[in-house]
């Protein structure tokens, strides 16, 4: 008998049923991201990618409140001078976004709660987005003193165009799954209870469609941004890698741990 190829990931929950692949981010309650899942992330969707008995990925969060909170900000604070982990990290960050980007496989994100950050940059990568419409979604990464290097910088424009980008990156604002869904943001946005109905029939829709067709389609429609991608993520890493250097950054990490509003003083 051989051994399922996902065997190896201890830290994302993975079930496979009718050719399906189901990805769990499980670390609550905000499932955000410790170095082992940060590490799982980065190539599992290689794996799916390779495996000929899968014909569509679903990746969500456990329970209701979060698909994923991104960085843990006490972990970032009492890392803050391990320059050795934070670069470390970055060629999985990298990874993260490309490998689903490059997956032939259509990838749908069950949003079943808050993502920000990296969660968020996790779930736009992705073909089809449904999110419940009371959660949160935005990249904060300038509250904490960061570029948004992980994939916002790259995604966003994409998918809604630099004017939008500029508001909702600039700022770190937060939106609904309803008001993302209104400007194009994602896929669509449903009440709490019809998450897994809607979820259940695009995977359906794709999993069971033309396989070739739709894994060439995607691959037409994605050629412009992986070609971003593999131009420009490892700048954007390095434009973030600079603010993670900063002062301000510094003091960001350390007022969100003590829970205190930050102060930026531009260094």
């Amino acid at each position: 008998m051989t051994a399922s190829p996902y065997a190896e990931f201890r830290e994302l929950q993975t079930v496979v049923r009718d050719q399906v692949l189901r990805i769990t981010l499980s670390n609550p309650p905000m499932n955000g991201m410790t170095p082992a899942i940060h590490g799982e992330l980065a190539y599992i969707f290689r794996v799916a990618n390779r495996d000929r008995s899968i014909r569509a990925v679903v990746i969500t969060g456990a329970g209701d409140r979060a698909f994923s909170a991104g960085g843990d900000i006490n972990r970032m604070a009492a890392k803050i001078d391990d320059h050795g982990a934070w670069n470390g990290a970055m060629p999985e960050a990298r990874e993260i976004i490309a490998s689903i980007l490059e997956c032939d496989k259509p990838t749908i994100a069950r949003i079943n709660g808050h993502a920000v950050g990296l969660g968020a940059s996790i779930v736009l990568a992705c073909d089809i987005t449904v999110m419940v419409e009371k959660a949160k979604i935005g990249d904060t990464h300038v509250k904490v003193g960061l570029s948004a290097g992980d994939g916002g910088a790259l995604l966003w424009p994409f998918l809604v165009g630099p004017v939008l980008a500029r508001r909702y990156l600039l700022t770190g604002d937060l939106l609904t799954g309803a008001e993302a869904a209104a400007i194009g943001l994602i896929t669509e946005a449903v009440p709490a209870a019809d998450l897994d109905t809607r979820v259940d029939i695009w995977t359906e829709r794709l999993a069971r469609g033309a396989t070739q067709a739709i894994s060439l389609t995607k691959r037409s429609i994605n050629a412009n941004i992986r070609q971003q991608a593999q131009a420009y993520l490892d700048a954007h890493l390095g434009l973030e890698t600079m603010t993670h250097l900063s002062a301000d950054h510094r003091r960001a990490a350390f007022a969100f741990r003590d829970q205190e509003e930050p102060s930026f003083e531009g260094d």
